[in-house]
């Protein structure tokens, strides 16, 4: 049989994307994502939905990265399709070793149109330059350095929703 590390997830955003980069210039951001799905039915006595939340980490590459940054803020709904991956380090503070499992983006979309206060681009970060995959390339890790001091000019807009013909 084979094997199959795919991921399909729809959530908000926990807080607004930072772009940063590796040490060999590629842009990345890590999104928390909050993704809920309902627990059982309707409770019988007072009639109230349970939810359980997750909040979920994700590595997002390159253009894609840059342009999350750029259009993304918190609150916002999102698509992201990938894999999982286990992330380990070491503790600054105990030397322990530490896990978690987070999701590589190869695709993020975004979901809900903008609204009314974000007409413009997030001016604060970079915008895409001309490598547009989302794949890590070579040896990049997920450096947790500060962003370099880049910038590239900015790309048209990503359509809204209600500019959509049909």
């Amino acid at each position: 049989m084979a094997d199959l590390n795919k991921v399909f997830l729809i959530g908000r955003l926990t807080q607004d994307p930072e772009l940063r980069y590796t040490p060999n210039g590629a842009p990345v951001t890590d999104l928390r994502i909050a993704t809920s799905r309902p627990l059982g039915g309707p409770n019988e006595e007072g009639g109230e939905r349970r939810e359980e939340t997750l909040y979920i980490d994700v590595t997002v590459w390159n253009r894609q990265a840059e342009n999350c940054c750029q259009y993304l803020t918190k609150g916002r709904a999102v698509h992201v399709e990938g894999y999982l991956k286990m992330d380990t380090w070491e503790d600054r503070n105990t030397g322990d070793k530490r896990s978690k499992i987070k999701v590589v983006a190869e695709r993020v979309q975004f979901l809900d149109g903008r609204r009314d206060n974000e007409s413009a681009p997030r001016p604060e970060h970079s915008t895409p330059r001309a490598a547009d995959t989302n794949e890590p390339r070579g040896d990049q890790g997920t450096s947790r350095g500060t962003p370099s001091p880049r910038r590239a000019s900015n790309p048209p807009p990503p359509p809204a929703d209600d500019d959509i013909p049909f």
